[in-house]
């Protein structure tokens, strides 16, 4: 429950058939959970901890309203986050849109526009694994594997937001476009340049899945403080995050290992 040390935060985000998740290879389940995920994702990025949530499911046949809102319960418990309410329709294009409710200590909410000249850029995990179990799954030849699981069912990083946000870090984003993009977000943001010095690329996946792929959701933090995230992460028994990059003045800087580094991603306004 909100207590009057708590802000109340909320995140929504909607994902469609066709858009983000390919009904050939995926379950409508998974759709459901991955739509889930996406908006509890944004709750970890402010250190937020989920509590209601609130989803609209629209469908037709051979796709039914149940089998999206397995995936949407099954991710509703796994992460503790109720369902209070909603709404179904019927729709040409199956589509699940969920907005979460998340609680944080008062003014403690970690922000995009929070990273300071200095400060080190750390990643809670490998990257691009999402992509190619994408590309696995499209094969044909994924079968279960950790790279066609984090396609099917990414885990928001509830846990380790959290641990950030009590370690002092002041700037955090999850990554569901891409590193590329979604680092080039936080930098206008912040008024900042970025040097990366490298990028954590998962087992079977490219640089180019890690830099663009996206829907990852691990976290991008920004910290002056890095001696204390690790502290914080190992206190909580979390893998400790990876150090990519440091924060430069000029604010116009993009590079990875001295080479001009592209914003590489997911764009919306981009056809």
């Amino acid at each position: 429950m909100p207590t009057s040390g708590d802000d109340l935060v909320l995140c929504s985000d909607a994902a469609v058939a066709g858009i983000h998740a390919d009904l050939e290879v995926l379950r409508p389940a998974d759709l459901g959970w991955r739509a889930t995920v996406a908006a509890l994702s944004d709750l970890a990025a402010m250190g937020a901890r989920p509590w209601r949530m609130v989803v609209s499911v629209c469908a037709s046949p051979p796709i039914s309203i149940a089998e999206l809102m397995e995936g949407v319960l099954d991710a509703a418990v796994a992460f503790s986050c109720p369902i209070v309410g909603g709404d179904v329709t019927s729709s040409p294009v199956a589509m699940v849109d969920v907005a979460v409710t998340g609680l944080v200590p008062r003014g403690g909410a970690m922000r995009r526009s929070g990273i300071e000249v200095g400060d080190q850029l750390f990643v809670t995990g490998v990257l691009g694994a999402s992509a190619a179990g994408l590309r696995q799954l499209q094969a044909g030849a994924g079968g279960d594997t950790v790279a066609t699981g984090a396609h099917r069912r990414p885990v928001p990083r509830l846990a380790a937001g959290s641990a950030a946000r009590e370690a002092g870090v002041r700037a955090a984003m999850d990554l569901s476009d891409g590193l590329g993009v979604d680092l080039d977000r936080m930098a206008r943001a912040s008024g900042v340049g970025i040097e990366l010095d490298l990028v954590p690329v998962a087992p079977g996946a490219t640089e180019a899945d890690a830099l663009g792929g996206g829907e990852d959701y691990e976290l991008v933090l920004a910290t002056s403080t890095p001696g204390r995230l690790l502290a914080a992460f190992e206190q909580a028994g979390l893998t400790v995050p990876i150090a990519i990059g440091v924060a430069v003045e000029d604010e116009s800087r993009r590079t990875l290992s001295g080479e001009p580094l592209d914003a590489a991603g997911w764009r919306h306004d981009v056809a």
